[in-house]
């Protein structure tokens, strides 16, 4: 007995290196400094919803997904979800969506997302006006994005993977309350939101938060994935700011999901946030890295369908 516990945790220990290895490959520190630079670059103009700051971010997002190889949602005939705020309300609005059907289980979704909005042009600091909005969300897109890279290349996910990015985040939510009504939040797994991870958090370094961990057992998974990494998920730090229902997580979450939020962010003491400083210079790419191969890793069952989080009880 003792000899075959050998033996498998021998054969645990080499598919969690070769893991490691794909990883390194797929997702490098040049790709992902290269998308978060772009998408907080001074020529996004700060990403104000209605904005031409935010057709450009929605363009090269876009494109990534083309390169990637994504395929559109089902009955689109591209990557962007158009909508409007509301009936009164005739400018445009727009998700970008693109997906990787499930091989088996197609009618079960997990979803990984970000906001890709910001605040636009403030009032000068200085000389500088522009909300580059790096952290707050460049970083949880540009984590997207690569996961979506990741899961294209590996073509083993069971479960058809969808890769969102949300508009007016910032003045509303109304990306994610329009993408939760276009879809039946039963068929939905699992939502990944990632949001601010572009600095090492409150746990150290190789760390990050869950909110919302004890509604469902999502964080458990996540982290028997990680066994024997030096990476680790750690409760939401910050319960009195209510950061659970603050992000595009919320709506499904209301609905039933496991949709949480995953985030590295010092909320209590940042001093850049809603800021013109929080540009890409302010920026811990490392961070960033770890995080994003931390999510990839530990998502793989989930991806696979071999684990399904508990669902979180619906909010009355």
């Amino acid at each position: 007995m003792k000899k075959l516990s050998l033996y498998l945790l021998f054969a645990l220990l080499i598919t969690g290196q070769a893991s490691a290895q794909k990883i390194n490959k797929i997702i490098n520190k040049k790709y992902v400094d290269n998308l978060i630079k772009t998408l907080s670059s001074d020529d996004m103009q700060g990403r104000a919803t209605y904005s031409l700051g935010i057709d450009k971010a929605a363009s090269f997002i876009e494109g990534e997904f083309k390169k990637i190889g994504l395929q559109p949602l089902p009955g689109t005939t591209g990557y962007r979800q158009n909508f409007h705020k509301d009936s009164t309300d005739k400018r445009p609005l727009f998700n970008v969506v693109g997906t990787i059907p499930g091989k088996s289980k197609t009618k079960e979704m997990v979803i990984f997302s970000g906001h890709y909005d910001h605040l636009g042009i403030l009032k000068a600091d200085g000389q500088d006006s522009i909300a580059n909005g790096a952290d707050d969300d460049a970083s949880g897109i540009t984590a997207m994005i690569a996961l979506a890279k990741y899961y294209k290349k590996l073509n083993n996910n069971e479960r058809t993977l969808i890769f969102v990015a949300f508009t007016a985040e910032e003045i509303g939510g109304f990306g994610s309350q329009y993408f939760s009504k276009q879809l039946n939040p039963d068929d939905v797994v699992a939502m990944f939101n990632i949001e601010m991870i572009g600095k090492e958090s409150k746990f150290g370094k190789n760390a990050a938060f869950i909110t919302g961990y004890e509604r469902s057992d999502f964080g458990k998974i996540l982290q028997k994935n990680l066994s024997g990494s030096p990476f680790s998920f750690h409760p939401d730090p910050y319960p009195q700011q209510r950061l659970f229902y603050r992000s595009d997580n919320a709506t499904l979450a209301a609905l039933g999901v496991p949709a949480h939020t995953i985030s590295t962010d010092q909320i209590d003491t940042d001093q850049l946030y809603h800021s013109v400083k929080d540009e890409y210079s302010s920026l811990d790419v490392d961070n960033i890295l770890s995080t994003i191969k931390a999510i990839a890793q530990s998502a793989i069952t989930i991806v696979q369908g071999t684990d399904t989080p508990t669902r979180i009880p619906k909010r009355k």
